[in-house]
């Protein structure tokens, strides 16, 4: 929370309520769900994990933090040892006031924008994108922002306090004063078209400092023309798809055609099972079953949805594709293509490593991949080895699309998800992110392939957040990693998420050209021509020997007929 706005910390402090505990009270359970955090004011508590006790907390502490992250069991129990005073608050009035206040400060930008003639002709589109691009910087009273005769490339709108411009003077030594300029009053237009000459000084007028809003250069003309350009390549791929939207073989199947050959994956909301349709042994499916009753229970009715959503319109040969989908009163169920080659992750475990050639490609595929989402302005958020399957030419699918969400351009969502390890800063930090976010994963991707872990871990998520935030300079890169390939990581890596390499004008196709990619032959790539580095051994379409054993579900979920899923 110290990354957080003092007008942010206000509103939080203003939402909080006191609660009182008793001594032996339980005021956490381990395993529990959880959406409080609490600041304790008065009193002591146990922090105990396993009936082990692991310390004690006392005034001023802050414990089950994670919790106004996102929905998640609590990993200890807190138990007070006296009578305790505590302040709390819930994730969903924490997250509010994190979006309410960074949609306001977007449009106070918007606003601010709107005023300046370079700015008019702007999309809302565009202006939100150049909008959450300003750089907020301080100046002290009497500091000087643009001094007579400097070289610039910065244009700087006045969001608190006043300026004194003033010019040298013929008739005088001192410089003239020219005139004042205050809040939503702007300066150096011109350097964002061409470097600038500065005519005038530009110092700090106000006893409490002055807050401008900047932006350089080169974020300017990268943004300026990057979502025609991302609309234009949208089109295109928009004549490209042609791919049926069925199979004619599973035009008129149900539910109970499909017979389970063997399970594929097991995860929290369900599993995934090897199916074939009755009398027919030729080909097989990826039968998803999602339970109803979790789904309910976690909340993430609208995330399964939108991946339905969205997984049965893709026509991209980069990720699986969803052929139909039913449901009855415990399951939804989703019938994909099958990719018998197994998880990245599990080829990666047996490995250990990858080198740069191999890497170079499984990271194409998801470029790729990306390049496609990206284009219909859709955000993935789930980028990792386990969620990247192999088919039977050794080249790489994206599959689980459950945080995946149709954003648009230029526009943010708040809501926090994604493996920690893998979570960018921004979405930590709850400002609201946009494809940007990833750019960012799949820097860590690269990093996991080429090591065999992630850059950024920790024994418990919030841990991890912290290293996150920190940044990826403050992380040693293995001697292994070539120096290409660690400028490549390093430039989606950044802190800000304008910055980063495939934001731009070129969106991933900056990436694509990118030196470490020097050579790569993407065209065959996206033809299916070039060799993978490497082809599973599969048998045959009931062949899962590439992917690990699991145990029969025995847990059987109650029924869900609430209806909320009508439409899926």
């Amino acid at each position: 929370m110290k990354n957080l706005q003092t007008s942010q910390i206000r509103e939080i402090v203003d939402c909080m309520y006191p609660v009182k505990y008793n001594a032996d009270s339980m005021i956490i359970r381990e395993g529990d769900v959880g959406s409080l955090v609490y600041v304790m004011e008065e009193g002591r508590v146990d922090v105990r994990k396993g009936g082990h006790q692991l310390g004690t907390v006392g005034p001023g502490k802050v414990f089950g933090e994670l919790a106004i992250l996102y929905n998640c069991t609590r990993t200890a129990s807190i138990i007070a040892t006296v009578p305790c005073k505590l302040w709390a608050i819930d994730r969903q009035c924490f997250q509010s006031i994190m979006v309410k206040t960074g949609l306001l400060r977007n449009n106070e930008n918007k606003q601010l924008l709107k005023s300046v003639p370079i700015f008019k002709e702007q999309s809302e589109e565009a202006l939100s994108k150049i909008a959450d691009s300003l750089e907020e910087m301080h100046y002290n009273n009497g500091e000087y922002i643009v001094r007579h005769g400097a070289r610039g490339d910065t244009f700087y709108v006045i969001a608190h306090g006043k300026v004194r411009v003033t010019r040298k003077s013929s008739s005088s030594a001192d410089d003239a004063a020219v005139k004042t300029l205050q809040r939503g009053d702007f300066f150096g237009e011109g350097a964002l078209e061409r470097e600038e000459i500065r005519t005038a000084n530009v110092i700090a007028s106000d006893p409490d400092g002055v807050d401008c809003l900047c932006l350089d250069r080169q974020t300017y003309t990268q943004l300026i023309s990057t979502l025609d350009d991302i609309h234009r390549d949208s089109l295109e791929d928009d004549k490209k798809e042609c791919l049926p939207a069925i199979p004619h073989e599973l035009g008129s199947i149900r539910l109970n055609d499909f017979c389970i050959i063997d399970t594929l994956g097991v995860g929290g909301f369900g599993r995934v099972e090897l199916v074939q349709v009755k009398n027919d042994n030729t080909r097989t499916y990826a039968l998803k079953q999602l339970k109803k009753h979790h789904i309910v229970e976690t909340r993430q009715q609208e995330h399964i949805m939108n991946e339905k959503r969205i997984m049965t319109e893709a026509r991209c040969d980069f990720i699986v594709r969803l052929y139909r989908t039913f449901k009855d009163r415990k399951y939804l169920y989703m019938v994909m293509e099958s990719c018998l080659g197994g998880e990245l992750w599990t080829l990666l475990r047996d490995k250990g490593t990858f080198d740069d050639s191999m890497t170079r490609f499984y990271t194409g595929c998801v470029v790729e991949a990306f390049a496609y989402l990206h284009g219909k302005g859709i955000v993935y958020r789930d980028l990792k080895p386990e969620n990247l399957l192999i088919d039977h030419r050794g080249y790489i699918k994206l599959v689980d699309f459950g945080f995946a969400k149709k954003i648009g351009h230029g526009r943010k969502t708040w809501t926090f998800c994604g493996t920690p390890e893998y979570v960018a800063p921004e979405i930590i930090l709850n400002k609201g992110h946009d494809l940007s976010a990833d750019l960012w994963s799949l820097g860590i991707l690269m990093f996991e392939l080429l090591t065999g872990g992630p850059p950024f871990s920790a024994s418990d998520p919030m841990k991890t957040y912290n290293i996150i935030l920190k940044g990826i300079d403050a992380i040693d890169f293995p001697r292994k990693i070539t120096k290409n390939a660690q400028n490549l990581i390093r430039k989606v890596c950044r802190e800000n998420p304008c910055e980063r390499l495939g934001y731009g004008r070129g969106g991933v196709k900056d990436i694509q050209k990118h030196k470490w990619f020097e050579g790569f032959n993407w065209d065959g790539l996206r033809k299916g021509t070039l060799k993978p580095p490497y082809v599973p051994t599969i048998k045959g379409p009931t062949d899962t020997s590439n992917f690990d054993d699991y145990p029969e579900d025995v847990d059987l979920p109650p029924d869900d007929i609430s209806g909320w899923d009508k439409d899926f």
